[in-house]
Formats: structure tokens, C-alpha cells, sequence
């Protein structure tokens, strides 16, 4: 959970409050933040504060987490918690269930929502309702034609025989004896969900769902500090569960701690390696994956986990990796990525590490070939001077995550502590601590870390999943459930299916009950000024010669500031400072003037960004290793991408995040970078073939398939999104590879003339955020460094409605229907024309109302997700293309999904359907959240004030001042938006269709299209050819994007 605003802990600094007890108080060296520990002595429950400025595969802690939000007992209506926690500045509640644990969250803006919602989360976790009308809807159900459908099983109907999920189950089955609980598949085996009972969650939730087994974890400053927290648990959590019987301590009799003190804690070291191979069904069985896992430390020697974290990131982190250079960065890739994670667990932590896009005749022996590599690296000794990049690096990246998210950062170790660490909390100052891990990691030798890798990895047993690609296993799936269907249905016979569907029927109308207007009336919408935002002081100069831009901030001490560092600057740059330990400098390049020749090149010159070669400003030439390893010790983070957050997409921007003394290294490296990099022959054969041995992984994705045919559908050759796509570049990069073989001169010069465009002075704008008044020098820098560049008029920066073919002008009557065959259920967009224009008058209005539309347990949401018809749907408006778009994801039937949707607006506009006046004002809260969202960081606040001026044209700070148009925004100007804007998506003659689906759905799916009005085109997506040419293809949005 997620606040803002406030002071510190129990006034008094006491050691009691209430029935709590102080377990442990510590405050973090160098980050401001204080922790504490409480614990109720009469019903055991666990409170910790962050304070700064399953035995079977049965799936019932899966099952549950869905349940919890369905109505409690003092809230026995469904969906309740979410309709109360958007009119308190949230955006709803979420879940997510792991191996040996299930989280439920809420975030807050401002404390006055978040104290109100407290009572009622808890409540909904412990007490929930559990009905069977609710099991039916959100669990699993058969419908009246005899097909299994419900939110989780439709959710692991999409999971359970992905590559990922069977490799996963597999791996836990062999390291895991019978009798541990870490066998266990949590989210729920469809054959097993398929026999689930209600009963038998109740069961698990009165074993496990208890008070001593449950820890709340808060994080974030609350007005009157941890006293605030404590009061409302004390005043209105604790009689609750003192009322239920509960009020057993924190150990009652018969108590064992789960995973600790159970038959799961028995667990040895590998004893001997065992590798397997799973079959997962793909028709394009060229690339397989692979899972190696070893066995680590103990969960709470916090020193060498933090030791091999650091190892894993010497060995994969970068082109100069050592893995990295020997598997991937090489013409004919061995795969596409290599990846160290860790999984706690009681005893020892196990050590997994995810290989992907390996090439088929390779994955047999590929985990020799592996082991062999860590043993020749072992041996060569480890760069030291490397090494000690990759620990000053990571301890930066870690202080910059402390700042912009202490409590996303440290959470996870309050967690993994309530699970496996001291109940006296003894172990929780190592755990949180991690900081002064780093000086002790500087101590150690070459040898120290050769003698890691050996213990851990080279000389240790382990378990190897290879996945292998098998088109037979499609056909067979495919084959088995058509078969088991036909025995379900036959066995249910008409009374059967009649009886199934009356049964969901009258489930879905208890649901539907109205929740009583006083029972959310009595919970308040909190004041905005409740609500503390980040102050960002902006200054702007738009050219050499100009004054500082807007003298009513000539006064302020960074307009001073600047002014006082040299003359102005011949290029538009601007300031924004906020408090932060950190800055960063951007640079926006536009690609309006590209020649569309030479747009599919924007991926690869992405890719290979920063690993060129590169002549420098001082006339020192750096190799592209030379180039990483600078770059890696200079840096907090270094990027290149298209846009901003998926925005702005025909602008291309470089980002360096650095500690203020390294600012001018900073303005460096973006001259150097853009205007001195060396296009090598063998470095961009290397990018680029990294590229294509992502493409066929990206192409079995349905969402990315969705959004590549749509761009081709909407978008013009002109668009740089539609040419970095992924059919684009699977079409594309083939040929730029033999190109660059058979004629790299011509390759080479076409990147020349690509950074020619690039760099016209019209087209640029730079940025600078964080600590700008921290910074000695912040203009001169740039002049140093970029004062050569010719005067120049900024031109005005393009948007993609720019880009829009004809049909994306004026969306009318065409439907696109895909067929993927790696998929079961549809992906599916309807677009119709919406606003374009970041200041336009109505738009406010349209905004509450999809708000209205979108929140969870509202419109769409009951009617489409609550009947099992798709597991998410929503409408967005996109303002620079100016379009709005209606998705369904993971839609079991995409076409009665439609039919609810377009029922449920028409029905609004009419009336038949009322809009309450509750509903509205939870909108308006749940826009409050997104907002104080978007620029709730240093980093993110500082930048959304320069896209808002420089990029958007609107004053800074221009959302914030929406805030109180959308106060105003009334039912008649939500309804009137909703007929003007939202309801001719659902009609042929002003929208646009594209459907990704399964091939056995592609044929009705255009049916109904057609009968609808709409002039269906079908399209197959073929399997990738031996030459790795496609016949026809689809793709997913966006570029390659370079982020280290």
C-alpha cells in the first residue's frame, strides 16, 4: 500500500499502543526512512511501517485472492471494495499469488482515503464472503453450451500450456519432494479447477486466513506517522477479529509456521543434476528455452545473495558480459537473452536462470556448454576493474530506486522477512540494510569471486527443464479438448446444460445487486489538498538570444541560477529542477524529417546505440567495449527509445541519469554518442541480428500481434512506429543483414544520412531534471559542448496524427481478422475517430466518463469480465493520434463482448441504464489517483513538466489545473460525451475492427463482423520459414529500445 504526506512513528517513541506490541525499530542509513515492527499480543496480527518523505494444484490461494473481492461479511456486495477504494484517490485494489504467499495491495493518494479503506481491505481479506454465486462467475462455471469458462480458469486456460508455465511446473516437480508445498501449481491446473469446490477454499481460507498468519505492510508517510495506522487498527480492526474468536496471540497452540516449521522446510541440496525435457506446443519449432537451477544460500545470508546478485550482473549485464559477448553478441546468436533470478525459499534460495531463443539444435547440450563457459571464466580470473563498476554501478541504481520508490524497493524484504525471517525481527536490519553490502563486496578478491561462482554454480548439481517447440502437441491439445468437450457435453445432456446455464444466470443477478447509495455515500471522497505534490521549478530558453523564458519566473532562484552561468544558448533547452540526489539530461530528436526509406533502420540504430565505436569530442577513439564500460561507470541508467511512455513515437530521445558531479560527463556522452559514433560493420551485424532472433518469440504473443495489424491498418508509411514493427522488421532486418555482408559501404552511408536527419539543430530539443540548482555549471556545459551547433527555428514537433493513412483519418467499415495459431482466445480493438489535441474543451468530460467506463467493478467491467466473456476490456483515448480505441484482451468470445459493451452504452444514453451520481464521483477520485501517479517521483514529476511545455504546448502544471475541470464535469456532460464519442465505436459506419484470434474462431468471428455491417478481410499469420522470411505477418507497436 501507497501513501503520501506526514511526520514519523508513535509520537512518544513508545514500545506499545494498544493490544501492539514494538517488535523492531531501525531507521535506514542515508535514506530517511524509519521502519517499524508491531505485533498484536491478543490476536497476532503483524504491522510493519515503511515511514519516509499451498499443498496441491488445486489453485486455492489463486481461487481465493479472486473471491476476497467479491464482498465480506460487513460488505456483502460484490465488487464493493474497488467502488470504495476509487472514491478514496485509488484506482482499486489488486493481487497477486505466489509460491508461498498471496498479496493484496491498495494504493492511495494521500492518507485520508487510504485510513478510511483500511478497515474495509482487512475485513474483505479475513472475513470475505465466498459465496457460490461468486465461485460460479470468478472461479470457474460451465456455460449453457456445455464450455468451461469463469476469470481464473480463463486466465490459466491462457497460462497452463505456455512454454514458461509447463518448464515452471516441471522444474518444481523434480527439485521438490512429494509433501512440500513448493510442488504446487498456486494459480490452479484447468483439470483440477475444473473439480474445485467452494467448500474447499473455505477450507484453506479458515486454515491459513488468520489473523497470526497475516502481516500489514504500509508504506509511505501518513499525517499523524505511525500512530495514525496503529489507531485505526486498534479502534476498528481488532474488535473484529477479537468478535470472530480469534484472539488466540500470536502463536496459538497447534500453530506451525508455513514453509518454516511444515514438512516444505525439509529441503537438501541438489543432491544430484537431473535434466528433462518439456514439449510445448508452437508450429514453429526452431527456437526452444531452457531453465537451470541450482541451489543457493540460506534466505537470510543477506551478504552472499547480494554477492551473487552483483556476479549474475557481471556475467549478463551488458554487450561486454562475458556471457553475454560469447552467446549473444555475436552475428548467429546461441539466444536471445540469459537471465539470473532467485527464488526464496525456506533453507536455501534457489538459483534459476531463464536462457530464451535458443536454436533448436543447440538445446540438448546447451547447459554443458553453459557450465563449461562459467568454469573458462572462472579460471581467466575476474576483471576486477570491471567488477568494481558493477558494484559502484549497482549501488547507485539502488539509491535511485530508494528515492523515486522506498516502498516498491524495500517491500519485498518486509515480505520475504514476515516469511522466513526471526520473529524477534532480528533479522530485519540485515535484510533492509543493503547498502552496506557493497563495502564489504569492494573487499573481496578476484579469487573471492571465482570461489562463488564455483560453490554455487560449476561445481554444483542442478536441474536443467529444456523446452522444446512441438507442432504435434498443437495439434494434439487441440484434438484432446475438442474430444473432452464433446464427453462433457454429451455427459451433461440437455437438463444438464439447461441446469448450467439457470445456474449462472441466477449468479449473475445476485451479483448484480445494487449496492446501497448510503453505503457509499458514508464512506468520503477525501480533499484533494489531503493530497502533497512534488513542486518542480521550471525555466525554458528557446534559442541564443532569447531572455529566459517567462519573466514571471526571472526571480526564481533557477531562473538566477542559470542566468548566472554564462551567455544564452544557441538551442531550446529546458530546466527542471526538483529536490532529487540525482540528474538527468534528454535529448529529443525529431524524425518528422526522416526520408521513410530509412525509418525500419531506426531499430537497429537503437539497438546498437550505445555499444559503437565512437570518436570523442577530445579526439580520443574508445571501442565499442571501451564505450560500455565508461558509460557503465560514469552512469546511473542510460536509454534510447521512441517517445515517452508509448507517447510521441516520431520523436527519438537519449536519456543519461547521473550523480550531479558527473553532469558534465553527461552532455558529454550525448554529443559523443549521437554526433561521433562509428558505424561499424560488425557491430550493427550483431544488433541487427539480435533483432531477428527476438522476432519469432515477439510473434506467438497475441497482444503484440493486435497491435502491429493495427498500426498497419491505421497508420501510413510515414509512421516510424508501423516501420520499427515487428512485421516491418521481420521483412526488413533479413535484408539490412545481407545488405551489410554483400555491401556494407551502402548500409553505412544510409546510417550517415539517417544521423544527418537526426541531428538538423531544428529538431532538437534538450532537457534537463533532477538537481538542476546542485549542478555548477548548468548552461556553459552545453555551450561547451554543443555551442557549435548553427542558429536554427525549432520547428514544431510531430504527433502521429500526422502519420494516419486515410482509413485512419476516417475509421469506417474495415475488419481485420487475424489467425494466430499460439493463441486460444481473441485479441480484439474497435477504433473510431476521438479528440486530437492536448487542451481541447471537451475533452475533461470524455475523460470522466471512460473513467466512469474502465473502473474496476464498473460498466465494462461487470458486464464483459463479470460474465467470463473476456479478462479485461476498456476504452482509451488516444489525443495525439487522435483515436479511441475499445480492447478486449483474452476475450473467450470477443463478439459477445461487444454486443454487452455496445448494450451497455446505449443503454446509458438513453436512460434505461441510470449513471449514478456516486459513480461519478468515484471517477473523479480514481482521475485524482492517476494523476498524482504520473508524477509522484522526482524523475517522473520533472519530466511530465517538460513534455506538458515543450512537447504538448500547454502550461506546466497543466494537469494538475484539469483537476478542477473534471470537479465540474456533470451527468448530462458525461452522457452527451458518451453519444458523441464513445458509442460510434460500435458502429460499422464510424469505426474500424482488428481481431487477433485462434484459426478455429477466425471463420465466425467475420461472420458476425459482417452481419454487423463491417467488410471482414481474413489473414493467416504464417510460421517463420527456414530462410526466416514470413508470408504474411503481423507485429507488435513501438521500436527497439535500448535501456541499460
Amino acid at each position: 500500500m501507497s501513501l503520501s504526506n506526514g511526520s514519523a512513528v508513535v509520537a512518544d517513541g513508545s514500545t506499545s499502543f494498544g493490544n501492539f506490541d514494538l517488535i523492531k525499530r531501525m531507521e535506514l542509513r542515508n535514506n530517511s526512512i524509519v521502519v517499524s515492527k508491531w505485533q498484536s499480543r491478543v490476536t497476532g496480527l503483524t504491522v510493519a511501517h515503511l515511514d519516509y518523505e499451498v499443498f496441491n494444484d488445486s489453485g486455492c490461494p489463486h481461487t481465493l485472492e479472486h473471491l476476497v473481492f467479491m464482498g465480506s461479511e460487513r460488505y456483502p456486495y460484490k465488487g464493493i471494495i474497488d467502488q470504495l477504494a476509487n472514491r478514496g484517490f485509488s484506482n482499486g485494489t489488486n493481487a497477486w499469488t505466489d509460491t508461498d504467499h498471496t498479496a493484496y495491495t491498495s494504493s492511495t493518494a494521500g492518507d485520508q482515503g487510504f485510513l478510511q479503506l483500511l478497515p474495509i481491505f482487512l475485513d474483505h481479506i479475513l472475513y470475505p464472503t465466498m459465496a457460490k454465486s461468486a465461485f460460479l462467475t470468478e472461479v470457474y462455471h460451465i456455460n449453457g453450451n456445455g464450455e468451461d469458462a469463469g476469470v481464473v480458469y480463463s486466465e490459466m486456460q491462457g497460462r497452463q500450456n505456455t512454454s514458461a508455465d509447463l518448464m515452471a511446473l516441471c522444474s518444481q516437480r523434480t527439485l521438490y519432494p512429494v509433501g512440500s508445498a513448493y510442488r504446487s501449481e498456486t494459480g490452479g491446473l484447468m483439470e483440477a479447477l475444473r473439480l474445485l469446490t467452494v467448500e474447499q477454499i473455505r477450507k484453506y481460507h479458515g486454515t491459513y486466513y488468520v489473523p497470526h498468519n497475516l502481516s500489514l505492510i504500509v508504506t509511505g508517510k501518513l499525517s499523524n506517522g505511525t500512530q495514525s495506522l496503529l489507531s485505526v487498527i486498534q479502534d476498528k480492526v481488532e474488535p473484529t477479529i477479537i468478535a470472530h474468536g480469534q484472539s488466540r496471540g500470536p502463536r496459538p497452540d497447534g500453530w506451525k509456521r508455513p514453509f518454516v516449521e511444515t514438512p516444505s522446510a525439509n529441503r537438501e541440496p541438489i543432491k544430484q543434476t537431473v535434466k528433462k525435457v518439456v514439449e510445448f506446443p508452437e508450429k514453429d519449432e526452431s527456437q526452444g528455452e531452457l531453465v537451470i537451477t541450482f541451489s543457493g544460500p540460506s534466505p537470510t545470508d543477506f551478504l552472499n545473495r547480494k554477492a551473487l546478485d552483483i556476479l549474475a550482473t557481471y556475467l549478463t549485464s551488458s554487450p561486454v558480459a562475458p556471457l553475454n559477448k560469447e552467446y549473444v553478441e555475436v552475428e548467429s546468436p546461441l539466444c536471445s537473452y540469459i537471465y539470473f533470478s532467485e527464488d526464496t525459499r525456506a533453507t536455501m534460495v534457489d538459483l534459476p536462470i531463464y536462457i530464451g531463443s535458443i536454436p533448436v539444435e543447440h538445446l540438448d547440450d546447451f547447459d554443458k556448454r553453459f557450465i563449461s563457459s562459467l568454469r573458462r571464466i572462472s579460471q581467466e580470473d575476474i576483471d576486477m576493474d570491471r567488477m568494481r563498476v558493477v558494484i559502484d554501478r549497482d549501488e547507485r541504481q539502488l539509491l535511485s530506486k530508494l528515492e523515486s520508490s522506498k516502498g516498491e524497493t524495500l517491500s519485498g524484504a518486509l515480505i520475504t522477512d514476515f516469511l522466513y525471517g526471526a520473529l524477534d525481527g532480528s533479522d530485519l536490519p540485515d535484510a533492509l540494510d543493503e547498502i552496506k553490502y557493497y563495502d564489504v563486496l569492494r573487499t573481496w578478491s578476484s579469487k573471492d569471486w571465482s570461489n562463488l561462482l564455483k560453490k554455487y554454480f560449476i561445481d554444483a548439481n542442478y536441474v536443467a527443464i529444456i523446452g522444446k517447440p512441438s507442432a504435434r502437441l498443437v495439434e494434439k491439445l487441440e484434438k484432446d479438448e475438442k474430444a473432452r468437450l464433446a464427453t462433457q457435453i454429451e455427459k451433461l445432456g440437455p437438463d444438464g446444460l439447461a441446469r448450467a446455464k439457470k445456474d449462472l444466470e441466477v449468479a449473475k443477478e445476485e451479483h448484480e445487486r445494487p449496492i446501497p447509495k448510503d453505503v457509499l455515500t458514508s464512506f468520503p471522497v477525501p480533499d484533494v489538498k489531503s493530497i502533497s505534490w512534488i513542486p518542480v521549478e521550471s525555466v525554458q530558453e528557446t534559442g541564443e538570444g532569447s531572455n529566459v523564458a517567462r519573466t514571471a519566473r526571472l526571480q526564481s532562484d533557477l531562473a538566477k541560477h542559470i542566468e548566472s552561468d554564462g551567455p544564452p544558448l544557441p538551442m531550446f533547452i529546458q530546466y527542471d529542477h526538483v529536490k532529487s540526489d540525482f540528474v538527468s539530461i534528454h535529448a529529443y530528436f525529431s524524425l518528422a524529417n526522416l526520408p521513410d526509406r530509412l525509418r525500419p533502420h531506426i531499430s537497429t540504430y537503437l539497438a546498437a546505440f550505445f555499444s559503437l565505436p565512437v570518436e570523442r569530442t577530445s579526439g580520443e577513439h574508445l571501442s565499442h567495449e571501451e564505450v560500455v564500460n565508461k558509460l557503465d561507470d560514469e552512469t546511473v541508467a542510460y536509454e534510447s527509445a521512441l517517445g515517452v511512455s508509448e507517447q510521441f513515437t516520431e520523436v527519438l530521445r537519449v536519456t543519461f541519469k547521473v550523480q550531479v558531479e558527473q553532469y558534465e560527463s553527461a552532455v558529454a556522452w550525448l554529443r559523443d554518442l549521437v554526433w561521433g559514433a562509428i558505424f561499424d560493420k560488425e557491430r550493427l551485424l550483431v544488433s541487427a541480428a539480435k533483432i531477428a532472433q527476438a522476432l519469432p518469440e515477439l510473434k506467438r504473443d497475441g497482444s503484440n500481434v493486435l497491435s502491429s495489424v493495427w498500426l498497419e491498418c491505421h497508420f501510413s508509411a510515414n509512421s516510424t512506429s508501423l516501420a520499427s514493427a515487428v512485421l516491418s522488421q521481420s521483412e526488413f532486418v533479413p535484408k539490412l543483414i545481407a545488405e551489410l555482408r554483400e555491401a556494407p559501404d551502402k548500409v553505412i552511408a544510409d546510417f550517415e544520412t539517417l544521423r544527418s536527419c537526426l541531428t538538423d539543430p531544428s529538431s532538437i530539443r534538450f532537457s534537463v531534471t533532477g538537481n538542476v540548482l546542485g549542478v555548477a555549471e548548468p548552461r556553459s556545459v552545453w555551450g561547451k559542448y554543443f555551442g557549435s551547433l548553427p542558429k536554427s527555428h525549432l520547428t514544431p514537433v510531430r504527433l502521429t496524427h500526422e502519420t494516419l493513412s486515410d482509413l485512419g483519418r476516417n475509421p469506417a467499415g474495415k475488419a481485420t481478422v487475424v489467425s494466430l495459431p499460439t493463441i486460444e482466445s481473441s485479441f480484439v480493438s474497435h477504433t473510431t475517430r476521438g479528440i486530437q489535441g492536448f487542451d481541447h474543451p471537451e475533452f475533461p468530460a470524455l475523460r470522466v466518463a471512460l473513467e466512469v467506463l474502465n473502473a474496476t467493478e464498473s460498466y465494462l467491467w461487470r458486464s464483459i469480465r463479470g460474465s467470463g466473456l473476456a479478462y479485461g476490456a476498456y476504452i482509451t483515448a488516444d489525443r495525439e493520434a487522435g483515436l479511441l480505441t475499445f480492447m478486449l484482451y483474452r476475450s473467450s468470445d470477443s463478439m459477445a463482448a461487444f454486443r454487452e459493451a455496445k448494450k451497455v452504452l446505449a443503454s446509458l444514453v438513453d436512460g434505461t441504464v441510470d449513471l449514478e451520481e456516486t459513480t461519478l464521483d468515484a471517477a473523479k477520485s480514481s482521475i485524482v489517483y492517476g494523476i498524482a501517479r504520473n508524477v509522484s517521483t522526482p524523475g517522473s514529476a520533472a519530466t511530465n513538466s517538460f513534455i506538458d511545455q515543450a512537447i504538448k504546448g500547454v502550461p506546466q502544471g497543466y494537469n494538475l489545473k484539469l483537476l478542477e475541470k473534471y470537479q465540474a464535469v456533470t451527468k448530462s456532460d458525461v452522457l452527451a460525451s458518451l453519444e458523441k464519442y464513445v458509442l460510434p465505436v460500435f458502429s460499422s459506419s464510424s469505426s474500424t475492427v482488428v481481431v487477433v484470434t485462434a484459426p478455429s474462431k477466425v471463420d465466425q468471428i467475420a461472420n458476425n463482423l459482417e452481419d454487423y455491417g463491417f467488410k471482414p478481410e481474413k489473414r493467416t499469420l504464417e510460421v517463420v520459414l527456414d530462410d526466416g522470411s514470413v508470408s504474411d505477418s503481423s507485429s507488435e507497436t513501438g521500436s527497439q529500445t535500448s535501456y541499460h
